[in-house]
C-alpha cells in the first residue's frame, strides 16, 4: 500500500461542504438512473438572461480572452455605480475588488484580517463555509445561537456579549443562507451601532439582497454611518444569485482601502482575476438597468410564488414546522418533531438521519441542519420548478404522513 502524504494541519481541520456533498450524492444516484428530486443546490434554476449571455459571447468572439485589465476597469466602474445607486454607498474604484465568486471574496477577507488565535463572530444558523474559512486562516469561530422565536436573528446585546479582546471579525448575512431571515432596517442600524462602538471589522454578505419578499426591505450595513463605510464594513456581493450567473464566477467586495488593497495583493498571488468575458457579462448585468430590472423582477416573483407554496406544504407535514423566509431561496424547516419515529427502517434521531432517510427512502435530497449549526433543521432550496417542488414534497408527505 502506497504511503499517504502528510497533509497540512490547516486542511485536516476543515469539514467538506455538506451542500456540495448532498448535491454530488443526488447526482450520482441520478446517473445510475434513480429518479431523485434535489432540494440541495444553492443556485437559481433559471438561465442567465440573454442580454448578459450576448455580452459575454461578444467579448469572447471579439478576442477578449486575455488578461483583463480593460474589463476589470469597466466592471469596477459598474460596481461603483451600482453601490451608489442601489445601496447609498460611495466608493472609489480602488476600493472595489472583483474575485472568482462571492465565496472567494469571503475567503480573501478572512485571510487578510484573521491571524492565528483571533476570534470571528458568526451567528447561527450560518452558511457552511464561514466557519471553515475562519479555521483556514488560523482563527477560532465564535458562534452566536439564534432560534425560530427570534426569527433566526441575533440581538445587539448578544453581539456585544460575544466580543472579546481576541475578536477580529464579525460575519453579518442578510438575507440569510440558510434560513432566509432578514433584518429590518431598524435592526440593521442597531447592529451597526454595536459594530461602530467596538470598532469591529465586519463582513456584510449581501449576495441575496434583491431576492426579498413581502414587506421586507434590505439595508446595507455600511450605509448606517460614515465610520462604517470608511473604516469597518466590507460589503460582499456578486451576480450569481440575482442574475442566475453562478457559473460565471463573479463576486466582489467594496470597503476600506487598506483592506481591499491587502485582498488584492493576496489575490494577485492566488487567482489573479476572473475571466475577462465573465467580467464583460457582469458589467452588462449591473450596468444595463433597462434590461436587468425586469429580468430580475420576473425571477423574484417566481421565487416568491414557490416560497409561499413550499412553506404551506411543509407545514402540513407530520412533525414539521417552517417559518416563512423573507429572502434568498431557501426554506429551513424544523424536523425535530420527527425525531424518535422510525421511517424507512431507520429511527430518526437527528437532522442528518432525516436527510439520509429522505434520500434513501423517498429519493429526495435536502441538506442537514448540522452543516449550518442547527441540528433540528434541514434546508430545502426552492430554486427549482413548481413541478419539482410538488413532486419532492409529495414524496416527503408519503414518507411522513403515510
Amino acid at each position: 500500500m502506497a504511503a499517504q502524504p502528510k497533509l497540512a494541519r490547516r486542511i485536516t481541520q476543515v469539514q467538506p461542504s455538506a451542500t456540495l456533498a448532498v448535491s454530488a450524492k443526488a447526482k450520482a444516484m441520478a446517473a445510475e438512473g434513480i429518479d431523485v428530486v434535489g432540494f440541495g443546490a444553492g443556485e437559481p434554476d433559471f438561465r442567465t438572461p440573454e442580454f448578459i449571455v450576448e455580452a459575454g459571447t461578444k467579448a469572447m468572439t471579439g478576442g477578449d480572452t486575455q488578461y483583463n485589465a480593460k474589463r476589470a476597469g469597466e466592471l469596477t466602474k459598474a460596481i461603483v455605480a451600482k453601490l451608489q445607486r442601489e445601496n447609498g454607498l460611495a466608493y472609489q474604484p480602488a476600493q472595489v475588488l472583483v474575485s472568482n465568486g462571492a465565496k472567494h471574496s469571503c475567503y480573501n477577507i478572512c485571510q487578510v484580517v484573521i491571524d492565528e488565535g483571533d476570534e470571528a463572530i458568526i451567528p447561527a444558523p450560518y452558511w457552511v463555509s464561514y466557519l471553515e474559512m475562519v479555521r483556514l486562516a488560523g482563527g477560532t469561530p465564535v458562534v452566536i445561537e439564534t432560534s425560530e422565536e427570534t426569527g433566526f436573528k441575533i440581538t445587539p446585546a448578544q453581539l456585544e456579549k460575544a466580543i472579546t479582546p481576541k475578536t477580529k471579525l464579525f460575519f453579518f448575512n442578510s438575507p440569510s443562507n440558510p434560513t432566509g431571515a432578514m433584518y429590518t432596517p431598524e435592526e440593521v442600524r442597531a447592529i451597526a451601532a454595536v459594530v461602530e462602538k467596538h470598532n469591529l471589522i465586519t463582513l456584510s454578505d449581501e449576495i441575496y439582497e434583491h431576492l426579498v419578499y413581502g414587506e421586507a426591505k434590505h439595508l446595507s450595513l455600511a450605509s448606517c454611518s460614515k465610520k462604517l463605510l470608511e473604516e469597518l464594513v466590507i460589503t460582499v456581493n456578486g451576480v450569481s444569485k440575482t442574475f442566475a450567473m453562478t457559473g460565471w464566477r463573479i463576486g466582489y467586495v467594496a470597503g476600506p482601502l487598506p483592506l481591499v488593497k491587502a485582498m488584492a495583493k493576496l489575490q494577485d498571488h492566488a487567482t489573479s482575476a476572473p475571466a475577462s468575458f465573465s467580467q464583460a457579462g457582469a458589467a452588462e448585468a449591473l450596468g444595463n438597468q433597462q434590461a436587468s430590472v425586469p429580468a430580475v423582477e420576473a425571477m423574484r416573483k417566481e421565487f416568491d410564488a414557490r416560497r409561499k407554496h413550499m412553506v404551506e406544504r411543509l407545514n402540513k407535514l407530520k412533525g414539521v414546522t417552517c417559518l416563512a423566509p423573507q429572502g434568498a431561496f431557501y426554506c429551513f424547516p424544523n424536523v425535530s418533531g420527527v425525531f424518535g419515529r422510525t421511517l424507512g427502517g431507520k429511527t430518526i434521531q437527528s437532522a442528518m438521519d432525516f436527510t439520509d432517510v429522505a434520500l434513501e427512502a423517498a429519493k429526495v435530497a435536502v441538506v442537514p441542519g448540522e452543516a449550518f449549526g442547527s441540528p433540528k433543521h434541514v434546508r430545502l432550496s426552492y430554486a427549482s420548478s413548481m413541478a419539482s417542488i410538488d413532486k419532492g414534497l409529495d414524496r416527503l408527505e408519503k414518507l411522513l404522513n403515510g
